[in-house]
């Protein structure tokens, strides 16, 4: 039997972990073989600790080799059997946010040549060969330009490869998010802002095609969460729960969400391997 192999495809460090630390944990504790590529080095991100501040682009520019060393301390905790940089470590640089003067930088992941980053990336599918792939959608989550590079990376060179059976977009579905919104309101003493369900970047419900069960992750992707500190901040609740420089509490859910964009639906409602042989 072909080993299961599931590769996911994100932007900066700490992306796996947010977006789908819970299937990563989830695969690799059922023996999956789980395999990260990260397209830049998040050396654009804003810092949460004051002790770290001066690694910032504004000052030392040394984020980037600071979020790897987070990023491969997420990776164990996850599970991730294999991790890969985009062109190797370095090549591309975060862009930062839309209109910020970081996607003018020479090396600027949004400035590269779409056909070589795809190209990039196939060579890492035909070492890896994974039967699925997991990204973005075309709005890259949240309407990061690195994100959406991404997308576009992936979908022109996933569905071509050989080896890959199927490929899904993470999404945030509004109802799952809306409600546990809701239940952060009802937390005395929480340390962050709860947002209001509009200003969240979500989909509608009904764009959903895979809905994959990640409680039994949870801690996995808790610690995962924990070694990204410049990114992440971590309160220990009761609930436990997270936000990022903005200091808004991220959605707590119980699954990951995911819409099939390449190959076959069949089997694929709760399992991403689902149906295939």
């Amino acid at each position: 039997m072909t080993e299961r192999t599931l590769l996911l495809v994100h932007a900066h460090p700490d992306d796996e972990t947010l977006a789908t630390g819970g299937v990563i944990a989830r695969y690799a504790a059922e023996g999956v073989r789980v395999a990260v590529v990260t397209c830049t080095l998040g050396e654009e991100g804003e810092i949460i600790p004051a002790e770290l501040s001066q690694l910032g682009a504004w000052a030392a520019d040394q984020l980037g080799g600071y979020r790897h060393g987070e990023l491969m301390a997420a990776c164990r905790a996850l599970g991730v059997a294999e991790h890969r940089f985009l062109g190797g470590i370095g090549r591309w640089r975060d862009s930062g946010m839309a209109g910020t003067p970081s996607a003018d930088h020479p090396r600027a992941f949004v400035r590269g040549e779409l056909d070589e980053q795809a190209a990039q990336l196939r060579e890492i599918l035909d070492e890896l060969r994974p039967q699925v792939v997991v990204t973005y959608d075309e709005f890259g989550g949240y309407g990061h330009p690195d994100h959406i590079r991404a997308h576009h990376v992936t979908m022109a060179a996933a569905p071509q490869a050989p080896s890959v059976r199927r490929v899904f977009h993470v999404v945030s579905p509004r109802t799952p998010v809306a409600e546990s919104l809701a239940g952060f309101r009802e937390v005395p003493d929480l340390p962050f802002v709860v947002p209001d369900i509009d200003d969240v970047p979500t989909v509608p419900d009904d764009r959903v095609t895979t809905v994959v069960d990640t409680t039994d992750a949870a801690a996995a992707k808790r610690a995962a969460l924990r070694a990204h500190a410049t990114q992440i901040a971590v309160w220990d609740g009761p609930p436990v729960c997270w936000a990022l420089s903005n200091n808004l509490v991220q959605p707590d859910l119980a699954a990951e969400y995911f819409v099939l964009a390449h190959g076959p639906a069949d089997g694929c409602s709760d399992d991403l391997f689902g149906g295939l042989p």
